[in-house]
């Protein structure tokens, strides 16, 4: 093989070496921009395989609303009760959280009370937020939805479920909803990349658990 031609394959070899390089830390890059928010928010069940199920509430003027009036949404789904103390301290950034979204069409943030009424439910949040609830109070007092469809039975309990309606994770206790880590969460969905991140028990498990520095055994 003449040199000319040696230097020509050598060249071809280093230049599909470095694309390639190039091309696997891109595509990490991203999976680290989609994998992050589920990383730092850390719930306790996130997969891609469940389907939200609906139901019909009535909300605080006794309107009748259904789960999937909101499909094409991302929807963030929040179970409380006045006799939850941590319910109670969350829900001012809660209602941050809400503000910040009130601009935007593609998410909604949804709250259910297993409080008796809709009274009830106002005079409990009217001492923490004031007169302007900026998120949409559905009643299921006999707990028919939150515990008969979702299984939840400790407050509070916050689901994210994407615009396909699928249960993309679950976070039980309460947060600081403010920290933008919801918003980051809800755009990943639509990111380029899926990440392939699933967690259990509150651990990460999957192909792309090493992203959250820790995997199951």
């Amino acid at each position: 093989m003449k040199p000319a031609q040696l230097f020509q394959l050598l060249f071809i070899f280093v230049a599909a070496v470095f694309v390639y390089g190039f091309v696997a830390t891109a595509k990490e890059g991203e999976l680290r921009r989609s994998c992050g928010a589920l990383c730092s928010l850390a719930p306790n069940y996130a997969a891609t395989n469940r389907v939200a199920p609906d139901f019909e509430l009535p909300n605080l003027t006794g309107q009748r609303r259904k789960l999937s009036d909101y499909k094409g949404k991302a929807i963030i789904l929040n179970f409380w009760s006045k006799t939850c103390q941590p319910c109670l301290e969350e829900m001012p950034s809660l209602a941050a959280l809400a503000r910040s979204l009130q601009k935007r069409g593609d998410v909604v943030l949804l709250t259910v009370s297993i409080d008796e009424s809709a009274d009830d439910a106002r005079a409990t949040l009217g001492p923490i937020l004031g007169p302007d609830i900026p998120f949409e109070v559905l009643m299921d007092p006999e707990s028919q939805v939150v515990a008969g469809r979702f299984g939840t039975k400790l407050y509070p309990e916050t689901w994210f479920i994407d615009q396909d309606f699928v249960v993309r994770a679950r976070v039980d206790g309460a947060r600081d909803w403010s920290t933008g880590e919801a918003v980051a969460l809800v755009d990943s969905f639509r990111a380029p990349l899926t990440c392939g991140i699933d967690f259990r028990r509150g651990r990460p498990d999957g192909p792309d658990a090493g992203l959250c520095g820790e995997s199951l055994d």
